[in-house]
């Protein structure tokens, strides 16, 4: 299977502390741009030491573009100038607005902007700026590769990580939920608009992800995913157990060789969408 160059947004704790572990450990190399640096450092010095060789990363604000752009490069050139999978993994991970607050209050209109800058600008501006260190170089290019290439060498893709909070909300959720559906509609455009660069684009949507355990601290003080668990978590999942940052690595594993599939937003959430609220 041929080595692929992954670029993954956030990838220095939780979710893309797991989905830069789980490329590694296949024998990619990966890329990541975090915003916290001393996450970044743990994960890339520390966490991830034995695959030193293979690992690059810079911290990224990602409400700044041209940051973006600057750090983008910056992969390309570890890379040797391709990057043949984009991650947009990072984002505000908290669904509700801050200190208890509805959306009557005015001040949340800042906390608005910001999941607007993080989680819908942000994949779209790092999307951007990746593509021409993805792009076939023409249409009949693309179109000729998808024909000849090897069945184990999909092409290029770039996924979304968003969140079934798009498709089912709790209260006071307006900011993240809005967002996150705001990246379906822009990974299904992205996928048409791309196809003819012969870049594949899809999104998997987590449900309860436990990832206390996937972070510096977490490590440190010998948290496993067990010991966050909650009886509430079992009950309102039908695969009777919350999510594993393992299993969002295997739907972006399987994405990224699926040479069939684009447009497609997976859900990967132990069935909660499927169980009826009780009222």
């Amino acid at each position: 299977m041929a080595t692929k160059n992954v670029l993954i947004t956030g990838g220095a704790r939780g979710i893309g502390r797991s989905l830069s572990r789980g490329f590694l450990a296949k024998g990619h190399r990966v890329y990541i741009l975090d915003i916290d640096e001393e996450e970044l450092r743990h994960t890339t010095d520390v966490h991830l030491r034995e695959h030193s060789s293979r690992i690059g990363s810079s911290v990224c604000n990602l409400r700044d573009v041209k940051n973006i752009r600057e750090k983008v490069q910056d992969a390309a050139k570890f890379f040797g100038g391709k990057i043949d999978v984009l991650i947009n993994n990072a984002g505000i991970a908290h669904p509700y607005w801050k200190d208890n607050k509805t959306m009557e209050a005015h001040e949340t209109i800042d906390q608005w902007q910001a999941y607007i800058e993080t989680n819908l600008t942000a994949p779209f501006a790092v999307s951007q700026a990746s593509i021409p260190f993805m792009k076939s170089s023409s249409a009949q290019a693309a179109s000729e590769a998808a024909i000849n290439t090897p069945t184990d060498d999909a092409g290029p893709c770039i996924i979304l990580v968003g969140s079934f909070r798009s498709q089912q909300s709790d209260k006071h959720q307006e900011g993240y939920a809005s967002t996150k559906a705001g990246e379906i509609g822009l990974m299904h455009s992205m996928a048409i608009s791309l196809s003819n660069l012969g870049i594949r684009v899809n999104m998997i949507s987590p449900g309860k992800i436990v990832v206390v355990h996937e972070s510096k601290s977490g490590e440190e003080d010998g948290i496993t995913w067990k010991d966050a668990i909650t009886e509430e978590d079992v009950e309102l999942h039908p695969t009777n157990r919350p999510g594993r940052p393992e299993d969002i690595f295997g739907a972006a594993d399987y994405l990224i060789h699926a040479g069939f599939v684009t447009g497609q937003n997976l859900v990967v959430d132990g069935g909660a969408l499927r169980v009826k609220v009780k009222a």
